[in-house]
Parts: C-alpha cells; sequence; structure tokens
C-alpha cells in the first residue's frame, strides 16, 4: 500500500457511506437525473485505474456511426483545466484544456463529435446543439455519473486485474461497492484472453449483476511513426533495428507493456509516469538517455501518451518515436448488442 493510503485508511469507511447514501438517494428519486433526449449509452466501471473505457467507446462510437447511429461522445474531460465548460473538443484542442483521453477521441473521430463537461447533462445539450441529427451519445467514464439519464449501462471489468481485492478507495481500488453492479445491463470483460479463470467471473457477475457477458480484447495493429502517417503494421519487422524502450502514463500500464510483447514488439526497459501524466520535454529527455543505457534503438508510447506531446518535446527528441495503435478484437457481438438495443428504444 502506498504511504498516501495508509494515511488516507482511515477515510475508507466514510467514503463507503458516501458512494452508498448518494445511490440510495439516485435510486429513490430517478427523476434527479436529467434526460438528453436521445437514448444514452454509459461506458463505465467500479474500479478505479485503466480497463479500456477508452478504446471500448472509441470501437462503439465508430461502429454505431458506421451503422447509421450518428453519435456523440461525452466526457469529463480528466485533468482538462478550461474557462469554458462544457467544451467542444476538436483535433487540434489544448490537451491541457480538454484531457488527454478526449482529445485522442476527437483526433480518431468525425469534427464535432466530442463534448467536455463537468455537468455531462449540459455537455449532452452542447452536443445536441452542434451536431444535430444524433441518434444517441455515448458517455465516456459514466458509471458514477448519475445525473445524467442512461439509457444503457455497460460495466467494462479488467479481465487481468478483476475486481482486485473487493476493497473500496481509498484502502483499495473499488470506486462503489460490488453491488452497484446491478444497474448494469451487460458486462464487458476486456483483456479476456488473458482471464485465467471464466467461471469465477460469471459466478461474480451472476451473483452482482445480470445480463449478458461480452469478452472482448485489446491488440495493438500498428507502429505510427510519431508526427507523420507512417505505419509499420504489427505484428511485422521492428521499423528500427533493435529493441524499443516503452513509456506511457495509464492507469494500468503493465498492460501496455504486456500487449507490445503479444504484438511482438521487443523492449528492453520501460518507464511509467502516473495516469494521465506525460513527461516534461525535460523529462523526455532523461527517459531518451536511460533507454541508451539500456540498449534500447527507439521509444514507444500509447496514443494517449502522444496527444500530449508538443514542439518542446520534438526538440528534446534525439530518438525515434513511435506510437502503438490500440484497436479492439472480438467486440462484433457487444456492437451488435448494443444496435438491437437501441433500435428498440423508443424516441423521447
Amino acid at each position: 500500500m502506498s504511504i498516501l493510503r495508509h494515511l488516507a485508511a482511515p477515510l475508507a469507511p466514510l467514503y463507503g457511506r458516501v458512494v452508498r447514501a448518494r445511490n440510495r438517494s439516485f435510486d429513490a428519486h430517478p427523476e434527479r437525473a436529467g434526460r438528453a433526449g436521445v437514448p444514452v449509452v454509459s461506458v463505465g466501471n467500479l474500479s478505479a485505474g485503466g480497463t479500456g473505457k477508452t478504446p471500448l467507446t472509441l470501437f462503439l462510437a465508430e461502429g454505431l456511426e458506421a451503422a447509421g447511429w450518428a453519435n456523440a461522445v461525452l466526457s469529463r474531460g480528466y485533468g482538462g483545466r478550461r474557462d469554458i465548460d462544457p467544451m467542444s473538443v476538436e483535433a487540434d484542442s489544448d490537451p491541457r484544456q480538454t484531457g488527454d483521453e478526449p482529445l485522442l477521441m476527437a483526433r480518431r473521430l468525425d469534427p464535432g463529435r466530442v463534448v467536455v463537461g463537468r455537468k455531462r447533462h449540459a455537455a449532452a445539450l452542447r452536443a445536441l446543439a452542434q451536431r444535430p441529427g444524433l441518434r444517441c451519445l455515448l458517455l465516456d467514464d459514466g458509471f458514477q455519473h448519475r445525473a445524467l439519464h442512461r439509457d444503457l449501462d455497460l460495466l467494462v471489468l479488467d479481465g487481468v486485474r478483476l475486481w482486485g481485492d473487493g476493497r473500496m478507495l481509498p484502502l483499495g481500488d473499488l470506486r462503489e461497492p460490488m453491488d452497484s453492479a446491478r444497474r448494469a445491463h451487460a458486462l464487458v470483460v476486456t483483456r479476456a484472453g488473458r482471464v485465467k479463470d471464466r467461471a469465477a467471473v460469471e459466478a461474480w457477475w451472476s451473483r452482482y449483476g445480470g445480463g449478458p457477458i461480452f469478452w472482448v480484447d485489446f491488440t495493438l495493429g500498428a507502429l505510427r511513426a510519431w508526427g507523420t502517417e507512417t505505419r509499420f503494421p504489427l505484428p511485422g519487422p521492428a521499423p528500427v533495428a533493435g529493441p524499443a524502450y516503452a513509456w506511457c502514463g495509464l492507469g494500468h500500464p503493465e498492460a501496455f507493456y504486456a500487449d507490445l510483447l503479444v504484438a511482438g514488439v521487443a523492449w528492453v526497459g520501460s518507464r511509467s509516469f502516473p495516469d494521465h501524466r506525460g513527461p516534461s520535454p525535460a523529462e523526455l529527455a532523461r527517459l531518451q538517455d536511460q533507454a541508451r543505457t539500456e540498449g534500447a534503438a527507439w521509444l514507444v508510447c500509447t496514443e494517449k501518451d502522444a496527444v500530449k506531446l508538443g514542439q518542446a518535446h520534438a526538440r528534446a527528441l534525439g530518438m525515434p518515436l513511435f506510437i502503438a495503435e490500440q484497436r479492439v478484437a472480438g467486440g462484433e457481438d457487444l456492437l451488435a448488442w448494443v444496435r438491437t438495443r437501441l433500435e428498440t428504444l423508443q424516441p423521447r
């Protein structure tokens, strides 16, 4: 346990009581949740840290759009500091205002598809106003944001860490007690190929939740040279002779390092930054020195990390940097189920 968690341990019972009281209030007064006017699909989890919500949200946004379900993504914009809230996110937005994950999504989706806001109902209204004809909204990391009514709640569970030690913050990683899973309409298990005991997951879901279970994986499809559109498919030959040095700022950095190995990318060292935080130009220079010391020939990071890099980082770089592009694998059944459920919803 970290020193901060140890010091905050006495607050754990109070945190749990506050969370339960808040949930009871929303359960008793569903009218407190504002309605957007179109169906809302929430993608969220019970635990803190990276379960893969953002790539899953992107997968659904792209798949639904292709199927005729025009949509936009609503995000809190964690880590962003902005004077205007809610705020539309475009490909050239400042990550210091929007947060890294919304900017990543905005660069993958069409213009006008991502809105950040602390109050997600206000963000929903902005999204509907700037893109008439939307048929649904996707709420990224929205399981705990109950002030916006959702028609579908997808609960995401990391197949490697699962529910952890089952304890709530700050002692454990749970944002809510396990029985909150009953609010979800379906469970999406990510990194499914690494689940050691599917029967245990199914038993957990049978006890705490209900509805279908979808098993999906994440794959690294290509390495893209930073600042260009040049891609090297994975698995395949390394873009530079010699091993890589991997770095990232994720809630679950070990998953990225494992994904690299699965994709055939050899790395000889790694550096992990706190979630949502990237290196300063000076830190990147020191990281590069460490990479050389360990015998690496190039650097590799995630798309989420890359959006935080700017011209000052480029000046600090003296080694090739490649971005590992992540995609969802095996999500077709989930997408089809979401589409079927949306079709059954009555216009509001």
